[in-house]
């Protein structure tokens, strides 16, 4: 049997604008899903056991097969002999917008590694993942399978002329509490993604403002991160929850959730993810957390109460 692990995420700075190029932060938490692969049973079968996952998976099988499927071309696994039975588990829930598809990308890319005795890299299982997600986003940033992989703080380029990405480990003082929201609605990040591109091609001055923008804001959270400046870095998760109202990526419920926050003393708050539906975060230091956590859930939405800055997956490197 082979066994792996793939950290959930939260991206912190440029969701949707990482696509095109844009730098972004993203933060693994200190949540995960984890993941068993046996060669055993007459056909791949999938025993999904993550909190939450009955409302996802039924949203999103096609997506999860074909990114299996994906996973084993990848790897030179031939699919027609590899008869496998696939379980996932953690304490990271199937929530939308908290890179559950590609924690449970990574996690199964290494328990595939381990039961084909593979020795592969965390580049590797890295970029094994990221094939995985283009089943659920098309044409994938890699920022989620980047943190989901690596762990820690990251800064996150695209390179848009197929070259590598850049991946640069930020650090902060400690770790630092955060509220997770869900919508409880199950996002499609392929649709999200493809519509932000539709209408930056049909209005490219007003997006390239906006996404200049959106680079500011990610340059000068670097350095809020760096002095641990949490009262900063909220006010800039303020404004860039704005620029994403503004290319139309929020929702009615996540816009209330993020205004909730706020309400409750939250140094900052916004979507994360693709949008349409999904997570927010709200930076919630100290006893932060549990008032505004408290808050959601009186009003009947679900929480996870986690961190940013956890270090990285103790496997191989």
């Amino acid at each position: 049997m082979g066994i792996g692990s793939g950290f959930g995420k939260v991206i912190l700075f440029g969701e949707h604008f990482v696509v095109h190029g844009v730098p972004g932060i993203v933060s693994a938490i200190d949540s995960t899903v984890d993941a068993e692969v046996k060669k055993i049973g007459e056909e791949i079968t999938v025993r999904d056991e993550r909190k939450g996952a009955k409302g996802y998976t039924e949203k999103k099988r096609a997506q999860q097969k074909e990114s299996i499927e994906r996973m084993l071309e990848t790897m030179g696994i031939d699919a027609e002999k590899a008869v496998l039975d696939i379980w996932l588990g953690g304490n990271l829930p199937s929530f939308s917008g908290i890179g559950a598809s590609a924690a449970s990308s990574v996690a199964i890319a290494r328990a595939l590694a381990e039961e084909f005795e593979m020795d592969l890299s965390d580049e590797k299982i890295n970029d094994v993942a990221y094939e995985a997600e283009k089943a659920y986003a098309g044409t994938p940033s890699g920022i989620d399978n980047t943190a989901a992989t690596y762990g820690g703080l990251i800064w996150f380029k695209r390179n848009l002329m197929g070259g590598p990405n850049t991946i640069e480990k930020l650090s902060m003082r400690e770790p630092a509490e955060i509220v997770m929201g869900n919508t409880g609605i199950v996002a499609d990040t392929k649709e999200m993604v493809a519509g932000v591109a539709a209408r930056k091609k049909r209005n490219p001055e007003e997006y390239d403002w906006l996404f200049k923008q959106a680079e500011d804001l990610a340059f000068a959270a670097k350095k809020a991160l760096a002095k641990f400046d949490l009262r900063k870095v909220g006010e800039l998760m303020n404004a860039n929850h704005r620029l994403l109202q503004e290319i139309e990526v929020s929702c009615k419920e996540l816009d209330y959730l993020v205004d909730l926050a706020r309400t409750q003393g939250a140094f900052g708050a916004k979507l994360t993810g693709g949008g349409g539906g999904g997570c927010m975060v709200a930076l919630t230091p100290g006893k932060l957390q549990e008032v505004v956590a408290a808050a959601m859930e009186k009003e009947g939405f679900e929480v996870l109460r986690t961190k940013i800055g956890v270090q990285k997956y103790k496997g191989k490197n």
